[in-house]
């Protein structure tokens, strides 16, 4: 759930609160309450986090394509 409360946002929170950061984005894969995406963000900075990850996508794969196989 990449909005409200998921099954890390307590973690999530935080972590916010721990760095005094205006965001936090995570991504648990193979956790033990399962898979989730969390986010604790004003919702300004929401409405960006699309074309954000889009960015951090492209930027992977072009590293995957330099990496030989």
């Amino acid at each position: 759930m990449p909005y409200g409360a998921g099954k890390y946002g307590r973690e999530v929170a935080e972590i916010q609160r721990q760095f005094n950061a205006d965001a936090v984005l995570l991504m648990v894969i193979g956790g033990v309450r399962g898979e989730s995406f969390s986010v604790a963000a004003p919702v300004e900075m929401l409405k960006q986090l699309p074309e954000m990850l889009r960015y951090v996508a492209d930027q992977i794969e072009a590293d995957m394509r330099k990496v030989k196989s």
